[in-house]
């Protein structure tokens, strides 16, 4: 029996599915990474906005037309999709033959097994506020890099999102967990990690009574050799003194930081129940510069969500030009149900959300262009990905671009490398988002 796997969305949901394809395979199952080959396919869906779930859907629609031409027998669903819409997905979806809770990972091999028997309509979920947290994984990254999950569910209850009633409350993985997880992750070969977690800066304030990252930071690398350590999913209400503190003095937590900031209008902020003001961003952001020259900066802001007028859209647009952040991306607001904010008045008209949305991205490419010219001459260090056999180059990611969202730097090298290596590159061309150079000598990992 052939098991594949199809997983959308962010990197956290990317864990479950590695966790889940451990308890598959020490169960047995063969694993397969060619959906034409797979007798059971699971597609781990993504919930979290419009375009996603109609990507979730897609890829049902797309994945049932091998039920007619080839092996697959059936399809399981699981992740935030399934969670949401358990019940519309058996009726409405009659492609699906079994549907997973994010609470019910470790069912995933009994899951499989009643639809290995030729059940159908499965539907597992448990409750998700006490479903262990971690587990051991079955990496899909490169070996060189991997997520570590630190906690799961929020406690933020922003108006336009949905993730609290899909996941859950904030819950907290011990310090001793996660470094037990990070050893693990050091013997398979990882020299970068990812903390990951849907507000890595909340961490530990559920069951330890503080914010605890930076106490988690130097527990990893009391007990580990991983050289590069990267925090992704910061809220700027929650980055402490004694955090900034570690990104300045730790010489293996990268000088990179992912600051969700949403919009910068007071206005808006307030109806989307951000903790926090513009005033607080702006401060936040100049205490990590004034204390790391040197720190990357990446966040996200949405346009479009109800009522923002265009003084608020140009307050966001200004503060983006003026701060220039090294890495942003941005997306319109989508309506989603049970959140407050998808019956606010002043709903915006999608063509309205569109022009705000590239305007903001046009801005980012001048930003980023310019920002990547002011690197010409640099030498810095990168962790190789790969060889371009087409371009006859290798590329790879410095220590300011975090892995699936930032872009590469493509270089020659005199000596072949492998994935993982390290090497000094010197860079010689900017692109819009990527950088161009040559390898001039091994670098030192940190």
């Amino acid at each position: 029996m052939k098991i594949g796997f199809i997983s959308l969305g962010c990197s956290k949901n990317l864990v479950d599915t590695e966790v889940m394809l451990h308890h598959l395979v020490e169960a047995g199952y063969e694993i397969t990474p060619d959906e034409t080959e797979a007798d059971i396919l699971i597609i781990n869906t993504c919930g979290f906005i419009g375009t996603a779930k109609q990507e979730s859907i897609d890829t049902v629609f797309e994945m049932a037309e091998l039920k007619k031409e080839g092996n697959l027998k059936a399809i399981l669903c699981t992740g935030c999709l399934a969670e949401r819409y358990r019940q519309e997905i058996l009726e409405q979806l009659p492609e699906v033959d079994g549907i997973l809770g994010v609470g019910s990972l470790s069912e995933i091999v009994d899951a499989v097994a009643r639809l290995e028997r030729g059940e159908r309509n499965v539907s597992v979920f448990l409750d998700k506020e006490s479903a262990p947290l971690g587990g051991e994984r079955v990496l899909t990254t490169p070996p060189y890099t991997a997520y570590l999950k630190v906690a799961e569910g929020c406690d933020n209850r922003c108006t336009y999102c949905a993730i609290p009633l899909i996941r859950g409350g904030f819950r907290s993985r011990t310090v001793e967990d996660i470094v037990k997880e990070a050893k693990d992750l050091e013997a398979l070969g990882v020299k970068e990690l990812n903390l990951i977690a849907q507000d890595t800066t909340r961490y530990g304030l559920d069951i330890y009574g503080e914010y605890a990252l930076a106490r988690l930071v130097r527990a990893i690398c009391a007990e580990t050799s991983i050289p590069w350590i990267r925090l992704l999913y910061c809220y700027p209400d929650k980055i402490t003194d004694e955090l900034i503190a570690e990104l300045r003095d730790n010489p293996r937590l990268v000088k990179y930081m992912d600051i969700p900031i949403q919009h910068f209008s007071d206005p808006i902020l307030k109806a989307m129940n951000r903790h926090g003001n513009g005033a607080l961003i702006a401060e936040t952001v100049k205490r990590l510069r004034d204390a790391v020259p040197d720190i990357t900066l990446r966040t996200t802001a949405m346009v479009g969500f109800p009522g923002e007028t265009e003084e608020d859209f140009e307050a966001l647009a200004t503060f983006i030009k003026d701060t220039r952040f090294d890495r942003f991306g941005a997306f319109t607001f989508s309506p989603e149900e049970g959140t407050e904010a998808e019956t606010m008045e002043g709903q915006i008209d999608e063509d309205v959300k569109q022009r705000r949305f590239d305007a903001l991205m046009q801005l980012q490419m001048d930003i980023s262009a310019s920002l990547l010219e002011e690197k010409l001459g640099e030498i810095v260090p990168v962790l190789c990905e790969g060889y371009d056999a087409v371009a006859k180059v290798y590329f790879g990611r410095s220590q300011a671009d975090a892995p699936d969202v930032d872009g590469k730097i493509y270089f020659s090298s005199k000596k072949k490398l492998a994935e993982g290596d390290c090497v000094a590159v010197e860079i010689t061309e900017a692109l819009d988002y990527d950088l161009i150079g040559f390898a001039v000598d091994t670098a030192e990992e940190n």
